[in-house]
């Protein structure tokens, strides 16, 4: 009843939080390796090794009905050394709400929950879309995600993503962004996940080129940094200096998977 309590009152911000954090770490952690929202040593962690893996919550976290049946699920961000990059560095907490208490299911390493939306219901079951992404090698990949959740005969399940948009923003590589002449539309990033304006979808806000853009660019009608032009490219790719990308928001129907420029 106390751990149910305390999420009811507050998932973020002061004393609240801390031992909100602390008894949601209680469910896998000894309360000598708890300090703040860091478990120092969690208990069955997936890639555990000798040294025992440490788990810190984050402030971000998602509650509702996910399954198609059974209980409603709390999904709590976390950071741990024992990720590597490819998983960001850490994933997801599962807990279970039972009642008035909440009970640890597992991890899911490489699952960001940071900033979703719950975009519609399925039946009884909560729709959950994600802003995930990773940088490597200078080049940051962002993505528009539904979380899928497969479950086994056994009633166990896992996290996945279904990405609905994806983009890719090259400036750190390459100093501009890069499109192929032959598309009809590059998206270079996304940001602003929010409910769209109709059940069951999206708006999430764009920086993109479109086909004017395209054809100007493998026209070589854009002003080229000099550090770009000190990359080599495809024949069939050009640049698009960053502050030549256009600008607005994307409306993105979870069913037709379709995206909308408005």
């Amino acid at each position: 009843m106390l751990l149910s309590l305390l999420l009811c009152s507050a998932f973020s911000g002061g004393a609240r939080a801390d031992a909100t954090d602390r008894a949601l770490l209680s469910q896998f952690c000894a309360p000598n390796a708890i300090a703040g929202s860091t478990c120092k040593q969690a208990k069955s962690y997936p890639s555990d090794d000798e040294r025992g893996c440490n788990v810190t919550l984050q402030p971000q976290r998602q509650q509702g009905r996910f399954l198609a049946t059974g209980h409603p699920l709390l999904l709590v961000s976390y950071g741990s050394d024992c990720e590597p990059h490819a998983n960001n560095f850490g994933g997801t907490v599962v807990f279970e709400q039972v009642g008035d208490t909440y009970q640890f299911l597992g991890f899911q390493p490489g699952i960001d929950v940071d900033e979703c939306v719950i975009a519609a219901k399925d039946g009884a079951q909560d729709v959950l879309v994600c802003l995930t992404g990773f940088m490597g090698q200078g080049i940051i990949e962002s993505a528009v995600a539904r979380v899928g959740f497969p479950t086994g005969s056994d009633g166990s399940f896992e996290m996945t993503y279904d990405v609905l948009l994806r983009a890719s923003n090259s400036t750190g590589a390459f100093s501009s962004n890069v499109v192929t002449c032959t598309e009809q539309i590059n998206y270079f990033g996304l940001s602003k996940l929010a409910a769209g304006p109709r059940p069951g979808t999206v708006v999430v806000t764009v920086s993109y080129a479109d086909r004017e853009t395209i054809e100007k660019a493998c026209a070589k009608g854009f002003p080229i940094p000099k550090d770009a032009l000190d990359h080599n490219i495809a024949p069939d790719e050009a640049f698009v200096p960053d502050a030549y990308a256009k600008r607005g928001s994307a409306v993105i129907d979870l069913s037709s998977r379709t995206a909308t420029l408005r």
